[in-house]
């Protein structure tokens, strides 16, 4: 993925590295729109380009994990209530998982499969107004965790974040990022890819 091609929503501070970037979130930082009383928290940094139509979008993420809910994130964005984010988050479990949400005026919130480690691949992708979240070991080998119909504007803003929801800011690194523009050869299934 080409950072000259991409802009911030929300501006954090960041390091270009040789093979990515590392970014650091603000302090109890978040996007979310509470199912219990629809409070929306949309202040996580996050830097996108914007996208028309289908895409599959994937990174090697990393993150020294801080507090509870710290999370690197892809996410595909309309506005602060109509989005998806795939994250590898510090649960309140005491371990970090897969986590996936879908947010149409308000947020579900899917803990999928807990990974000892500090380091996954994340990919996002979309075919129409459906959307599927996707993690691998390896970047070879990957698991659907997330399929969602979600309805959105052919033009959206698709890119990566850092949140840090209850804690004072944490740092994330994204490497390997890759954003086809195409539509996958099999939503459900993205080692088809």
């Amino acid at each position: 993925m080409n950072f000259d091609n991409t802009q911030w929503l929300i501006e954090g501070e960041y390091r270009l590295m040789e093979d990515g970037i590392g970014l650091r979130s603000l302090p109890e930082s978040d996007y979310f729109v509470n199912p219990l009383d629809g409070k929306v928290k949309s202040d996580a940094v996050f830097r996108y380009r914007e996208v028309e139509g289908d895409f599959i979008f994937k990174a090697r993420v990393s993150c020294y994990f801080d507090q509870d809910f710290d999370a690197p994130i892809l996410m595909a964005y309309d506005n602060e209530k109509l989005w998806t984010k795939v994250c590898f988050e510090q649960t309140d479990q005491g371990t970090p998982a897969i986590v996936s949400v879908v947010t149409r005026d308000r947020s579900d919130d899917a803990i999928g499969e807990y990974i000892n480690r500090e380091e996954v691949w994340l990919l996002l992708a979309r075919q129409g107004d459906t959307f599927s979240a996707h993690y691998s070991l390896d970047g070879d080998k990957y698991f659907m965790v997330r399929l969602a119909w979600l309805p959105m504007p052919k033009k959206i803003k698709v890119g990566f974040g850092v949140q840090s929801p209850t804690g004072g800011g944490v740092r994330a690194y994204f490497r390997n990022m890759s954003l086809k523009e195409r539509t996958p050869s099999d939503i459900r299934d993205a080692n088809k890819d």
